[in-house]
């Protein structure tokens, strides 16, 4: 098989710490990479229409299932969640694939870790595509300046132990259909989380916030920050006050859609990483 070829089969096991990451590298093996970080409470799989538009691009894509969703990777406790240890595990799985960097782009909780990663690891962020979730600290920031403190009033719910647990796992499927992902993709993530402590494992990301903060500094990597109008948990002001934490090229697109824009606008969302790439979008 050629150098180029796609292989679809390649599976990094990626070790951070005393976990194992399962992370899948598909897409021409001397394309240039992009980092994909999944959201609550998906796995890698909800990158699977952006990564083919990517891979049909020439670009080669590394895909984890995070910490807390891998069944490797399912620490008890919620400081083993704090920020700097899923940004530890993104340096660590660019280490394992021999990379000295990539185009990094995360959705919803990936795109918190891929803003903290972009500003602590420049020298491995080629560029920055975020999806959804805005600068951690502009969000910091709308909590006080607009309704965006009622809009994340799940956030200190889900502090709670096993009580969320309880009242999530059986409503989880509709809860994300109503919300507006597809079926077939609420269903997927539903059964995902009915995996022994998967659930938990995604639920101490927000547990570990009180530990972790929202305290990433400026980004300097070309970044492009894509949000949905729509979207019912993350507002526009956050979304207008992003710019104010990139001091690199900066571009900001509003899109007419809700919060799952990996799986209802993938072509759009990997044209604009296309674009931070230097390729040309058709």
């Amino acid at each position: 098989m050629s150098a180029g070829s796609a292989r679809p089969d390649r599976l990094i096991r990626c070790p951070s710490g005393d976990l194992l990451l399962d992370v899948r590298d598909d897409g021409p093996v001397d394309g240039e990479p992009v980092l994909l970080l999944h959201g609550f409470p998906q796995d890698g799989t909800s990158w699977s229409r952006v990564a083919s538009v990517l891979h049909a691009a020439g670009l080669r894509t590394l895909v984890p299932d995070q910490r807390g969703y891998a069944p490797g990777a399912r620490p008890a406790g919620r400081r083993a969640y704090r920020l700097e240890l899923l940004v530890r595990d993104a340096v660590a799985l660019l280490d394992a694939a021999g990379l000295e960097r990539a185009h990094v782009v995360g959705h919803d909780w990936g795109g918190i870790v891929a803003w903290a990663l972009a500003a602590q690891h420049p020298e491995r962020t080629a560029s920055l595509t975020v999806a959804s979730v805005p600068h951690p600290r502009a969000l910091a920031r709308s909590l006080t300046r607009s309704p965006q403190a009622l809009r994340s009033a799940y956030v200190a719910a889900f502090q709670l132990p096993r009580l969320p647990e309880s009242l999530l796992g059986p409503r989880l499927e509709d809860l994300l259909r109503r919300s507006g992902l597809p079926a077939a993709e609420a269903a997927r993530c539903a059964a995902r989380m009915r995996e022994p402590g998967a659930l938990t494992g995604a639920l101490n990301w927000y547990r570990a916030l009180p530990l972790s903060g929202l305290r990433t500094g400026p980004v300097d990597v070309p970044t492009t920050y894509v949000w949905g109008s729509r979207d019912a948990a993350l507002g526009r002001r956050a979304a207008e006050l992003t710019a104010e934490h990139v001091r690199g090229p900066y571009r900001f697109v509003e899109l007419d859609a809700g919060h799952w824009l990996p799986e209802t606008r993938a072509g759009e969302l990997a044209g604009l990483v296309l674009e931070r790439a230097g390729r040309v979008v058709a």
